[in-house]
């Protein structure tokens, strides 16, 4: 039942895989299982070849997260508390308002992904560093000033918000968002990210400093920010899957690929 599989990273020296059109039913599972192997192989060749000018693993700098959120996942994931963490008092710290800024800039062309969930809004964002962090006003929210831009997700709406003004999207929500820039063309992309990856809203403008991916919660909200290169290795085993015709055989690799993603993830967590 399978016709033909092939795998390849578009480089000239990648793996490939090919699997017979004509095949017994007594081999589909010996066929299978060769599959798997050399998935397995393309898994291992191509965490280290995948490029990373593109794609960028950030991480929440614990100095900037305010009293009232948790870090956790190796400063990946950060969740709305309702009790006061007892941070140390630092002078990047947001003291009033819900956000925290990563530690990684963001030159060049860069892009991450976060997953986000709340009850209310979470302020998907990025920032010059010397936004201020002390008391309240739009000088320290992110997309209420001109040092700061911000997708403004909730369950039943989007917004793009920047100095203070607000652009209404009428794409439906996302629990995905996909975050593109390019500093010295002066280019912010938002996506909204599953089977596809759809354009939000671009922005273009002039960045005069390096940019910080930063974050606003509300009450039960968190965001959770994706290890890149797992992923992109993940969506592209996936991508080839979908070409096997054979739905039991397609089941059979997407819940291995599903379980190699998961191990290959706690891995490189530990």
């Amino acid at each position: 039942s399978l016709q033909s599989l092939s795998v390849s990273s578009g480089r000239e020296d990648s793996p490939s895989i090919t699997v017979n059109q004509c095949l017994s039913f007594d081999g589909v599972r010996k066929s299978l299982s060769d599959v798997k192997k050399r998935l397995e192989e393309f898994c291992q060749e191509e965490f280290i070849k995948i490029p990373q000018h593109h794609s960028c693993d950030l991480t929440l700098d614990p100095n900037t997260v305010n009293y009232n959120l948790i870090l956790s996942e190796k400063n990946r994931v950060a969740t709305c508390s309702k009790t006061e963490q007892p941070y140390s008092h630092h002078p990047e710290r947001f003291d009033i308002y819900y956000q925290v800024l990563c530690k990684e800039s963001v030159c060049g062309r860069c892009y991450w992904e976060v997953e986000w969930s709340s009850e209310g809004s979470v302020y998907i964002s990025v920032s010059y560093k010397d936004i201020s962090r002390k008391g309240l006003g739009n000088n320290c929210w992110f997309g209420g000033n001109n040092q700061s831009w911000s997708l403004r997700c909730s369950s039943s709406s989007l917004c793009f918000c920047h100095n203070n003004a607000e652009t209404d999207l009428s794409a439906p929500s996302s629990s995905r968002i996909g975050v593109y820039v390019d500093h010295s063309a002066g280019t912010l992309a938002f996506y909204s990210i599953s089977d596809t990856m759809e354009l939000l809203h671009r922005v273009h403008t002039t960045f005069t400093q390096p940019l910080y991916a930063g974050f606003n919660l509300t009450y039960y909200g968190s965001i959770f920010l994706q290890r890149q290169k797992v992923l992109g290795l993940y969506r592209s085993l996936l991508r080839t899957i979908r070409k096997v015709p054979d739905e039991g055989d397609r089941k059979y690799l997407k819940d291995w690929a599903r379980e190699e993603f998961k191990r290959n993830k706690e891995a490189r967590d530990q």
